[in-house]
């Protein structure tokens, strides 16, 4: 009872660690749900536009005097459209538009963050402070990450069916534009949440491992979702425990258990895993669909 009291009783004890874990519980989940998505339609890196393009809107918006939240949800809904705009209107690739835009917003943010004075220290923006989260913080936290479940959840297998196969939504009647721009949305308040969390660098982690796991892990997509939930909680209740007891910074420690699971799962997962599948000598790489379109598409 002494060890149980010691890893567990003592860091809950403090008020400011029931704050961060209940923040990590809750951006934990919203961002599993989201990572499945994300990780079945390759929009990984999309994620990491996003989350480097709300520098300049930070730093903006504290210089106007208005909430922070709602400049970098500006810039990096701007970001998500932009990088649309140039995609619809060029040649250039989807990964090259997204990797000029997000990299010139980035530096745009960090040339106005050494030119106006802040009271934000660039650490806390880049690698998060969930430490430090307030009660109006856990607040606002909540209300975004009930309100992005609902609409994930609620239209799942719509969501499901354009990352699947934009060509065949369309042909079903799904409003293929409008699904592309609400998940947009979603990335952007999912990420703008998560920012308190484990800030600009390592957001776009807490947006892929939870998924990347799962996929691994099965090819129902329900099943998925259940997984990575459950990866993305359990990693950051041990990550935000590791931090606590290791006095380390909790944003990369729940990164750094997140990467593990990842690292196991694929070493070790059955009937995927590599060393698994080399021992037995017919490993393949993992080629399995969630399921088909025409049967997600039935409504």
């Amino acid at each position: 009872m002494t060890l149980l009291w010691d890893l567990l009783g003592e860091p809950l004890s403090y008020c400011f660690m029931q704050r961060a874990m209940l923040a990590a519980v809750l951006i934990g989940a919203v961002s599993a749900v989201l990572s499945c998505y994300l990780v079945l339609k390759g929009w990984a890196l999309m994620g990491d536009a996003i989350s480097h393009a709300v520098l300049p809107g930070i730093v903006l918006a504290f210089a106007a005097g208005i909430p922070l939240v709602f400049g970098a949800f500006v810039a990096g809904l701007s970001c998500a459209l932009l990088t649309g705009y140039l995609k619809e209107n060029s040649r250039i690739k989807e990964d090259t538009v997204m990797g000029i835009v997000f990299s010139g917003m980035f530096g745009f943010g960090l040339v106005l963050f050494t030119k106006i004075q802040t009271d934000q220290h660039l650490d806390h923006i880049l690698f998060g402070n969930i430490l430090g989260v307030t009660a109006s913080d856990l607040v606002e936290i909540a209300i975004v990450a009930l309100g992005v479940l609902v609409i994930m959840l609620a239209k799942r297998r719509d969501f499901l069916v354009f990352c699947f196969d934009p060509q065949h939504a369309q042909a079903i009647g799904l409003p293929v534009r409008l699904l592309h721009y609400a998940l947009l949305i979603l990335l952007s308040l999912t990420i703008i949440m998560a920012l308190k969390a484990v800030g600009i660098i390592l957001v776009v982690a807490m947006l892929v491992a939870p998924g990347a796991v799962a996929y691994l892990l099965t090819s129902r997509f329900d099943l998925m979702l259940v997984i990575a939930t459950a990866v993305a909680i359990g990693s950051s209740v041990v990550g935000t425990l590791i931090s606590f007891h290791i006095d380390g910074a909790t944003g990369p420690c729940i990164v750094l258990v997140q990467s593990a699971i990842f690292v196991l799962t694929f070493l070790f997962a059955p009937g995927r895993g590599l060393l698994r599948a080399k021992a037995a000598g017919d490993y393949e790489p993992n080629i399995d669909l969630l399921t088909t379109p025409r049967q997600t598409g039935q409504r």
